[in-house]
């Protein structure tokens, strides 16, 4: 029996509306980011072999020894980002992969900026964005450890990868005012929400979280 395309965006609908119903009952309660994340499809950023599972809440192999990461987590640390009615602002992703996450990033501001060391990885964000017409996000290859010096300040900065240290680059290109999310640890990793103010960063310790490592260098 062949499926048609309308058949196939039926049930991604279906099932993009079942993770969002997922997503409020773990607790995820920022509307803003529960809407990004039903408007943008998962499916059309992992392989064809995996689509079935998309909407699945559980990250998926890129290739490249890398992930899309679960919805739950990229809904979790855009939440915190915006918790208290914040604004994103000037984004700065760290870890671009496939683009899903900064598609859904743009859905709640104007300004992503997002680079990946992994030059194939970088090619598959640029054409899975172009695929959707998503085109505020910037793509950058290049080491994350750096950010985008010449985008800085950034208002919010959301990384994609673990670090045994906050990155102080990253600390010097976050706006005053602004937030950064990570995931920060090596065995045991834990999300850091990270906050400048005019008398410093204050750092507070969220959920226990699994990423893979945040490398240095360009390939």
């Amino acid at each position: 029996m062949s499926v048609t395309a309308s058949g196939i965006g039926m049930t991604s609908d279906r099932t993009r509306a079942r993770m969002i119903v997922r997503l409020r009952e773990r607790g995820i309660r920022d509307e803003g980011v529960l809407a990004a994340l039903a408007a943008v499809p998962r499916h059309l950023f992992v392989e064809e072999a995996l689509a079935s599972r998309a909407y699945e809440d559980t990250a998926l192999p890129l290739g490249c020894s890398q992930t899309i990461s679960q919805p739950y987590v990229v809904a979790r640390m855009i939440e915190a980002l915006r918790a208290g009615g914040r604004e994103l602002g000037r984004t700065l992703e760290v870890g671009a992969g496939c683009g899903y996450q900064a598609s859904v990033l743009a859905q709640l501001t104007d300004e992503v900026y997002a680079i990946e060391r992994i030059a194939t990885l970088i090619e598959k964000a640029r054409l899975n964005l172009r695929k959707i017409q998503q085109f505020k996000v910037r793509l950058k290859h290049g080491d994350g450890h750096f950010g985008v010096p010449e985008a800085a300040p950034f208002a919010s900065i959301i990384v994609a990868a673990a670090t045994p240290q906050i990155p102080p680059v990253l600390l010097s290109q976050l706006a005053l005012g602004g937030r950064m999310i990570l995931p920060v640890g090596s065995t045991g990793q834990h999300l850091s929400l990270i906050e400048r103010g005019a008398e410093g960063f204050v750092e507070t310790r969220l959920d226990d979280v699994r990423f893979v490592p945040l490398r240095s260098g360009v390939e």
